[in-house]
C-alpha cells in the first residue's frame, strides 16, 4: 500500500517536470514580437507677445520765460538765427485795448549771414538786477500766422506781444514791480536774450497773467 502511493507520487512529479521543459523550450523557440512606439514630440508653445511701441519722441518745449521759445523742424537747425546773432527792442504796435497795449516785439539780425525764425518766442519780465523771472511768462497765442522769416544781415522780426495794464488787478492780486526789461528765446532755442524796458508795469504774482505773444512775421507783416 505504501508502494503503491510512492510510485503515483513519483509519477505526478515526473510529470510536472516534464511540463515545466516542454513550455520552457516553446518559450525560447518563439519569443514574443515587442512593439517599440516614439511619442511625437511636444508643439513648441506660442508666446503671444505684443513688442511695445517705441517711446515717443518728445514734442518740442513750449515758450516760457524759463524755457525755450515754440519753434518749427521746417527749417534746418544750422540756418536758424543763434542768440549770439540777435538783437532784441520793443516798438510801438497798433495800440491795443482797453486794459491792454499791444507792442511789437523785434529781432534784428545782427550777424554777416541770413538766418531764420520760425514760431514762438518765449517771453517774460525780468528785474531787480539779475534777470529774475517776475511773474508769469507769455502765453503763445498759437492760432496766429507762423510763416519762416528768413532774415538777411541786418533785417528784422517782428511777434506782436500784448501787455495787460498791471492796474486791472488789486496790489493784493498783483504785487506790482517795475521790471527792468524781457527776456526773450527766439523760437527752438535754449539760450535767451534781454530786452530792455522799463515802461510796463509787471505782476510779481504769477495768477495776474499780464502777457501773450504771437509768432514771428517779417516786418511790416504784423496784424496787431
Amino acid at each position: 500500500m505504501q508502494r503503491s502511493s510512492r510510485s503515483k507520487f513519483l509519477l505526478v512529479v515526473t510529470g510536472l517536470v516534464a511540463v515545466g521543459t516542454l513550455a520552457g523550450c516553446a518559450s525560447g523557440g518563439q519569443p514574443t514580437a515587442t512593439e517599440t512606439v516614439t511619442a511625437p514630440p511636444p508643439s513648441p508653445s506660442v508666446s503671444a507677445s505684443t513688442p511695445q511701441s517705441a517711446p515717443a519722441t518728445p514734442s518740442a518745449g513750449s515758450g516760457s520765460g524759463s524755457g525755450s521759445g515754440s519753434g518749427s523742424s521746417g527749417a534746418a537747425a544750422g540756418d536758424r538765427c543763434a542768440v549770439s546773432s540777435l538783437a532784441g527792442r520793443i516798438e510801438a504796435g497798433s495800440g491795443g485795448a482797453a486794459g491792454s497795449v499791444v507792442v511789437h516785439l523785434v529781432l534784428e539780425n545782427t550777424g554777416s549771414s541770413s538766418c531764420t525764425l520760425q514760431g514762438w518766442p518765449g517771453v517774460s519780465f525780468v528785474g531787480s538786477g539779475d534777470g529774475e523771472q517776475i511773474g508769469a511768462a507769455a502765453t503763445q497765442e498759437k492760432s496766429s500766422p507762423h510763416p519762416t522769416v528768413t532774415l538777411a544781415p541786418g533785417k528784422t522780426a517782428v511777434a506782436p506781444l500784448k501787455i495787460v495794464r498791471a492796474e486791472n488787478y488789486s496790489s493784493g492780486d498783483c504785487s506790482p514791480q517795475t521790471p527792468d526789461g524781457f527776456r526773450v528765446y527766439p523760437p527752438g532755442s535754449e539760450q535767451s536774450l534781454f530786452v530792455q524796458d522799463t515802461d510796463y508795469q509787471a505782476c510779481a504774482s504769477a495768477d495776474a497773467a499780464l502777457l501773450s505773444v504771437q509768432a514771428f512775421v517779417p516786418e511790416g507783416q504784423a496784424t496787431s
